[in-house]
């Protein structure tokens, strides 16, 4: 008789305001590592994004679609608690760059001490995107920049749009 083998689950978090290519490849990497990837969207009270959490969850379902294993939702709260609701046992971390690994170290020890059984990796990010972020894209559309190099075709029009509304 065959043993029952548990799910393997990671969770990629983060704001994803907006969901950048970079966000992408590690969300299509880390996919074919689990068999369930879920992408927690975090709320953030102390930030004020550009998009709500239900909207950025929904742009993410979008670009996500082609991905069956790949479950997004949002989440407040510690991320280890998160975890621990999901039945997770990995978080999945992008690193861009040397400058990004000291703080996600740091973030990676407190989530283990919290939760033992907790662990996380980190994927470098393609070095085509090495560069990007969220926060780039919000500048460059806030003055009016071309984003379609950053953002997948779907999000570039929101993303204008949202800046346009908000000047």
């Amino acid at each position: 008789m065959k043993e029952k083998t548990e799910e393997k689950i990671g969770i990629y978090p983060g704001s994803f305001d907006p969901i950048t290519w970079g966000h992408l490849d590690i969300i299509e990497r880390s996919s074919k590592i689990f068999d369930r990837l879920i992408v927690g969207v975090l709320t953030n009270r102390s930030k004020k994004p550009l998009f709500s959490a239900t909207e950025r969850v929904k742009m993410i379902q979008n670009v996500t679609s082609g991905l069956p294993n790949v479950q997004v939702c949002s989440f407040a709260g510690l991320l280890v608690d998160f975890a621990k609701e999901q039945n997770a046992k990995v978080i999945v971390r992008g690193l861009r760059a040397v400058t990004d690994f000291e703080y996600e170290l740091q973030m990676a020890q407190t989530n283990h001490t919290m939760c033992p059984g907790l662990d996380t990796i980190f994927l470098t990010t393609d070095v085509r995107y090495a560069y990007l972020s969220s926060s780039v894209v919000r500048e460059v559309a806030e003055f009016g920049g071309k984003i379609d190099a950053f953002v997948p075709p779907e999000i570039a029009p929101l993303v204008r749009e949202k800046c346009r509304e908000r000047s």
